[in-house]
């Protein structure tokens, strides 16, 4: 019989990208926002990205090297995770915390449940989250050289007005890579051209945001209001860079909107009446937690499969 009618095994869809190149574009992705931070908050904003993500990589080899695994660096996950733990911590953070930070997102969160594709939950807001909680004042400090007050939305909490166009371009505090709306932006037009993420769950996300603002925020249809607050603090990074991520987000296509819904309902519970004024690192982090439940109930139904009938006795 001729070798036409041979047939593989599967995977019988092939594709050229790789986990390394994947995260390859996510770094390319990244650079515009990574630009922004270092112009925005100068020579120490660069330090503390460079040893964040140093960190990654060294906690990723000293953990294999000792549990006597083959080393992964070269899929560059570990780099994307100290990238996007470092443009969620603030300029003034000190380096050592920075590099505890590291260690946690990856031995923690990441190699001790199996390693890329095992990790329950996002490790650089994991990691985000548990600085948040060790070390409290340290990652709620925004004062540096550039910036003295409060970020946009501790201001707007406090009743203040900000500057739209500050917080469009990026000429506030906040966190290294959280400020520039347009930088994220730019970069999420570049994972959409290069297919790495599809728009169900941002945009999903973004939308219930919005709905959940105009119901309960007390604002009402106050368009300020609510272009501020999307792109104040991490809702956009978070939204298009770490809600995306493949291995913590549902891959179903109803469950990706349902994940989006539970996304935006949680970042407007925590903005609007917790005692926080951002509330996006916990969002993803609890909407992690319910992908499981979430694939369960979304799997679509094989084709040509129908309820059997109830028999009669």
């Amino acid at each position: 019989m001729s070798d036409l009618f041979n047939v593989s095994s599967s995977p019988h869809v092939r594709s050229k990208d790789t986990s390394s190149r994947i995260m390859q574009y996510v770094i390319l992705a990244l650079l515009p926002t990574t630009a922004f931070g270092i112009y925005n908050f100068g020579i120490k904003a660069a330090i503390l990205i460079v040893v964040t993500i140093a960190s990654c990589i060294a906690s990723e080899w000293i953990y294999e090297k000792i549990v006597h695994k083959e080393s992964t660096i070269q899929d560059c996950s570990c780099i994307v995770t100290g990238l996007l733990l470092a443009l969620n911590l603030p300029a003034t953070l000190p380096w050592w915390e920075a590099v505890i930070g590291g260690a946690f997102a990856i031995i923690v969160v990441k190699m001790l449940f199996g390693g890329l594709g095992q990790n329950f939950m996002n490790p650089a807001l994991g990691a985000r989250c548990f600085l948040l909680i060790a070390f409290a004042a340290d990652m709620t400090n925004f004062t540096i050289d550039s910036y003295s007050g409060a970020t946009p939305l501790a201001a707007i909490r406090n009743g203040e007005s900000v500057n739209l166009m500050d917080m469009f371009i990026g000429r506030t505090a906040g966190t290294i890579g959280e400020t520039s709306a347009i930088a994220v932006l730019i970069g999420a037009i570049i994972l959409i051209l290069l297919g790495v993420i599809d728009l169900r769950i941002p945009a999903t996300y973004i939308v219930t945001f919005v709905v959940f603002l105009l119901l309960f925020s007390g604002h009402g249809f106050d368009g300020n209001y609510i272009v501020a607050q999307l792109c104040g603090g991490g809702l956009m990074l978070g939204a298009f860079f770490m809600a995306t991520d493949y291995v913590t987000s549902p891959i179903t296509p109803m469950g990706k909107i349902v994940f989006g819904i539970c996304l935006g309902i949680f970042t407007g519970l925590f903005r609007t009446f917790g005692a926080n004024a951002e509330g996006v690192s916990f969002a993803i982090i609890l909407s992690n937690l319910l992908v499981p439940m979430i694939e369960r109930y979304t799997v679509p139904r094989a084709f040509g499969v129908v309820k059997e009938a109830k028999k009669h006795e």
